[in-house]
């Protein structure tokens, strides 16, 4: 493979000397362990191949102003074949061992599935060519189900038969590719999957529909001995107006209800979890406590508008929050990682510009690990946790836990209990203090760093 192709040399760890953000990281030093893992076992980066390689930086009310190395090719196959190669040169450069993408990002479709998957397979030749080269890994891939005009309602739950079908047939071909080039996740994201309104949408009918599809995907998956596991990410709307994905308590609701759960856990998404009008930590919370937190895709929206801006991550509180949820979880996921599901903005449309925004992705939640794991080590929340819930570890707390307490031998522990004993048994959250402690820690943390 040629190298350099971006006139770009392999960012460095330069450290925080300096207060100017440039071409080299801060914060995240790849080898340096932290909780006992190196930054690179704990962050497991990726790049999405869409926003990075595919997206214009268009917008609702503007065209594209990206500036791209590759857009000298007219052919739409050599285009895409060159992308490959620019592709690999910017993760080696950057320093990341994974990348993710969707079918069509890679490679132009043609007139039938025959054709399409023909033209695939030969962009998919190049990628294996360039994983050997350089050992960068496939973090997950998935099928684009959403872009072309036949899912205008939907893929797996088109009420429309045909489509169903061509969708089956374009997952299958998608996830052999996933075995061909060792895909450690394969995520199902429902773009259309969802409804614009339910007086025409038989809503039991479109969701017995996709569970029949998801577990067609497992069986084939078993079929071929592909060994990666399969991944559900939550969005609550945009581009439908309900997606039946809403967020991670629906998604695994629906998993439960399908006997899908122990098949899928789920890939979640900053940007979508606000959406839905929860934080990134509660969406990662709510996964962790059902055992279904699989991979987790890195960006970031802005709080003041109400669609999918998918902007790189920079949020440093939310960033430690995020690395608090994966150090007491120990990981994210069994084979998960942070994919920058996010694109720079429509202002930053030099190549140059993919590489700071990346940058300052990664620092982000390198400094979000720093921070995350000294609250760890010193316990802060851990105590906050039981000081608050100790009246649960004996006496009459404990027998609710244990499951020998009863609506009898409660109401029995309570008639005589007088009303300023009950006010007394509550205590002050000091939440304010903690919230302060946590900007203690980062500012103290990074300030050492």
């Amino acid at each position: 493979m040629a190298e350099n192709l971006w006139n770009i040399e392999k960012i460095p760890y330069v450290g925080t000397e300096s207060l100017r953000q440039g071409l080299g990281f801060r914060y995240y030093d790849a080898d340096r362990v932290v909780a006992g893992k190196t930054m690179r076992e704990w962050l497991r980066f990726g790049v999405a191949y869409w926003h990075t390689f595919e997206q214009r930086l268009v917008d609702p009310f503007g065209e594209g102003t990206a500036s791209r190395p590759f857009d000298s090719y007219s052919d739409p196959m050599d285009r895409a074949l060159a992308k490959i190669d620019y592709s690999f040169d910017f993760y080696t450069t950057l320093g990341v061992d994974y990348f993710c993408f969707h079918d069509r990002d890679i490679a132009p479709e043609g007139d039938t599935l025959r054709e399409t998957n023909a033209m695939l397979d030969k962009v998919v030749d190049r990628i294996e060519e360039a994983q050997k080269a350089t050992g960068v890994k496939l973090l997950w891939n998935t099928s684009s189900l959403f872009t072309n005009r036949r899912f205008v309602s939907g893929a797996a739950t088109s009420p429309f038969a045909e489509i169903y079908s061509y969708a089956a047939g374009q997952v299958k071909h998608s996830l052999e590719i996933a075995k061909r080039l060792g895909a450690e996740n394969y995520v199902f994201w429902g773009g259309r999957e969802g409804y614009e309104n339910l007086w025409n949408t038989d809503l039991k009918r479109e969701q017995d529909h996709i569970a029949r599809f998801f577990h067609m995907c497992v069986d084939y998956a078993q079929e071929i001995g592909l060994d990666a596991q399969f991944m559900l990410e939550p969005k609550p709307k945009e581009p439908t107006s309900h997606q039946y994905d809403y967020d991670a308590a629906t998604s695994i609701a629906f998993l439960q209800s399908y006997d899908l759960a122990d098949k899928f856990k789920l890939n979640l998404e900053g940007n979508h979890a606000n959406l839905a009008g929860h934080t990134y930590q509660h969406e990662i919370r709510v996964a962790r406590a059902a055992g279904m937190l699989g991979s987790l895709d890195a960006n970031q929206g802005d709080k003041l508008l109400g669609w999918d801006l998918d902007e790189f991550p920079s949020d440093l509180y939310e960033t430690t929050a995020v690395m608090w949820e994966v150090l007491a979880e120990g990981s994210i996921g069994p084979h998960g990682g942070l994919n920058f599901d996010a694109k720079p903005r429509r202002t930053s449309f030099t190549a140059e510009d993919l590489f700071r925004a990346h940058i300052v992705g990664m620092d982000s939640y390198a400094a979000g690990l720093l921070v995350a794991a000294r609250m760890h080590e010193d316990g802060y929340i851990e105590d906050l946790l039981a000081d608050r819930y100790s009246s649960f570890g004996s006496g009459i707390g404990a027998s609710i836990e244990d499951g020998t307490a009863t609506l009898a031998s409660l109401e029995e522990h309570s008639l005589d209990i007088p009303q300023a004993d009950l006010v007394a048994a509550t205590t002050s959250d000091h939440l304010e203090c903690v919230k302060a402690t946590i900007n203690n820690y980062i500012v103290d943390t990074l300030g050492r760093a």
